[in-house]
């Protein structure tokens, strides 16, 4: 049995309903550095400065395993639960984040990809480091081999070649994790969050988690193939975003139509039922990346169409929704990303 870091038994394991959460905030970070791409990256000063107020605002950090099991398994969490996580395997999450959490006494997890990190690519870890960094509460999990766009044919491939080169992705990383470092928790980051039905259920036959790049809080309700989290890098690192993140609560969403994977030429539609319950729907807002506010037309007391007024273009688009709780002090959120295709990238849209 893997043994859990002491500040993770002392923060998981609550019992009793006294200030329980039953839902988890999850934070993404890439790049822990000034000099790397703004829009994947906190620099120290900024990374330190969430942390911080993740300790003194008295924020629960639990192991992420650990608290998706709990969810699963309806066991409350802590009041002020979130989760912290990592994409890729950068050097700079070592050299700058690690520190960091270590000082805090925060567990982390880190997706590795782990093809540079075998080719011995100097920006990215070393075997050597990562169990070093778990000593310390650190995870780590799978991001494929290779980062590909995992929804799209090479050149040449078959459907049946794309099925195989997919799962090879994975189970290649799930082997080093055991080989390397003792263990995998069973749980994946699709490279730039892209899946569609076909690599959910490859998941979900492997026993593993997955997760994409929509924000959003998880649940017991959650797609547990396709979990969402709160990205806090570039554009998202201001503290004042992140405070409203931590606050968020799960969308009281009953069913979803016309969610979907894959936008098309025309404008993104769904409709949203929200379970029975008093709800300030009147302050129900939708963004549409890069076009403002959705259209919204409610359908009846509890199910609203959203829809944007113009096509995504060519890559992902997103539409988040939120709305305050009865108390105004959190947001209830939610998030659908769609993939708007070209021909010539070749995506298994089936």
């Amino acid at each position: 049995m893997k043994l859990l870091p002491a500040v993770l038994l002392s923060t998981c394991c609550v019992t009793g309903t006294a200030h329980a959460q039953e839902y988890l905030p999850i934070l993404q970070y890439h790049h822990v550095d000034a000099s790397t791409p703004r829009s994947t990256s906190v620099s120290p000063e900024e990374f330190k400065q969430h942390m911080d107020y993740l300790k003194e605002t008295g924020y629960q950090v639990l192991d992420l395993e650990t608290a998706l099991q709990r969810i699963r398994s309806d066991q409350p969490l802590p009041d002020k639960a979130v989760a912290i996580t990592f994409d890729d395997a950068y050097l700079n999450i070592y050299e700058n984040g690690f520190p960091i959490l270590k000082e805090h006494g925060f567990p982390f997890t880190v997706f590795i990809n782990t093809g540079p990190i075998e080719r011995g690519h100097r920006s990215f870890l070393t075997w050597s480091q990562m169990e070093e960094m778990q000593k310390s509460g650190g995870v780590f999990a799978n991001h494929t081999v290779s980062h590909p766009y995992m929804l799209r044919l090479e050149e040449g491939e078959t459907v049946g070649q794309w099925e195989q080169r997919v799962k090879q992705e994975v189970a290649d990383v799930e082997s080093l994790l055991v080989s390397k470092l003792g263990s995998t928790p069973k749980m994946i980051a699709y490279p730039y969050g892209e899946s569609n039905d076909s690599v959910r259920k490859l998941i979900k036959e492997q026993g593993m988690v997955g997760f994409g790049q929509q924000s959003g809080v998880v649940s017991k309700n959650s797609d547990f193939a396709n979990l969402p989290r709160f990205p806090a890098a570039g554009p998202y690192a201001k503290l004042s975003t992140l405070k409203v993140k931590l606050r968020a609560k799960p969308m009281p969403i009953d069913a979803i139509e016309n969610g979907g994977d894959f936008a098309s030429e025309q404008p993104v539609k769904m409709a949203l039922t929200l379970k029975e319950g008093r709800y300030r729907t009147s302050e129900l807002t939708c963004y549409v990346a890069g076009q403002g506010k959705a259209l919204l037309n409610w359908r009846d007391d509890r199910t609203v169409i959203v829809e944007a007024e113009q096509a995504f273009p060519v890559g992902r688009g997103r539409i988040n929704c939120t709305m305050p709780d009865q108390s105004g002090k959190h947001y209830y959120w939610f998030s659908n990303v769609w993939i708007r295709t070209a021909a010539e990238q070749r995506y298994v849209t089936d």
